[in-house]
């Protein structure tokens, strides 16, 4: 492993020099976030404006080595419970194992060994006593209607899991204009109906800038009556998890994106809140 301190902008897939299992300063968590990363190969089947992951290309997860995945999460649940990892690389205030989140250099659930990462990741977590920390899966919920996506989520709502499901429009135009999808309204709202009903679900939205712009009032609009006609059906997220730009895009747009202030970010987040949905805001 490098031995140099980790920051909250430092998401380095290789910083502990392993293939899947990497740690994270969550600025949101206040802790750490031990990642797992099915995608080592840079394969996403999105292409998000804002992504930081560096060579991307279109596809999915590659085939997974399970045992070499048990392996290396088994070495750095021990470093950080019983080894100096703590001490030497991350800040005090930070030193405590957050939780296990699936996120890496692509979507998690195009790996076709979903379902049994999630049954090893909760052998573990019991093994360890982690069964209090969270298990998050941080996903564009694109491929909810597999039955082993499914099946996955349903093993996580028993783990103390969490899914971030990935909105940042609620137009089908700003959709593939920010994530490079043609995914459609209609799909995204089966997939997050598919989700909210099996495992505890959190929106993940990314408000930023482009060309030195907000949002235009519009997708700010479709956003709103996307999440109350959800609710008009009885489709009820925990939340949203509202973020800006923290870390610089490794994607060609790149130079045409920047953060928004905190205000703007307020501003969105009051009529949400109004519909009656939490909003968590990480600047």
């Amino acid at each position: 492993m490098t031995d140099s301190a980790l920051t909250t902008r430092d998401h380095d897939r290789n910083s502990a020099g392993l293939r899947y299992v990497y740690p994270v300063i969550s600025r949101r968590a206040g802790g750490v976030s031990v990642g797992i990363n099915l995608n080592p190969n840079h394969a996403c089947n999105w292409r998000c404006l804002y992504c930081q992951v560096p060579n991307l290309i279109r596809g999915s997860a590659p085939p997974l080595d399970l045992p070499l995945l048990e392996q290396e999460l088994r070495g750095f649940l021990t470093e950080l419970l019983h080894g100096d990892f703590m001490m030497q690389r991350v800040p005090e205030t930070m030193r405590r194992i957050n939780d296990l989140a699936l996120s890496g250099n692509g979507e998690p659930t195009s790996a076709a060994e979903f379902a049994e990462v999630i049954a090893l990741i909760g052998k573990l977590k019991n093994e360890f006593g982690l069964n209090k920390q969270k298990l998050v899966l941080i996903s564009n919920g694109s491929l909810l209607h597999r039955e082993a996506v499914q099946r996955g989520l349903r093993q996580m709502a028993e783990l103390n899991g969490e899914v971030w499901f990935k909105l940042d429009r609620a137009s089908e135009a700003g959709m593939h204009a920010v994530n490079d999808t043609r995914s459609t309204l209609p799909q995204i709202r089966a997939h997050l109906a598919t989700a909210v009903a099996l495992c505890p679900t959190w929106l993940q939205t990314c408000w930023f800038a482009q060309d030195g712009q907000a949002p235009a009032t519009e997708e700010a609009r479709a956003y709103l009556d996307f999440l109350a006609d959800l609710l008009r059906d009885g489709i009820r997220p925990q939340g949203v998890l509202l973020y800006g730009l923290a870390r610089p895009s490794l994607q060609p747009e790149a130079p045409r994106l920047s953060a928004l202030p905190l205000a703007a970010l307020e501003q969105f987040a009051a009529p949400i809140r109004a519909l009656g949905l939490p909003v968590q805001i990480t600047p």
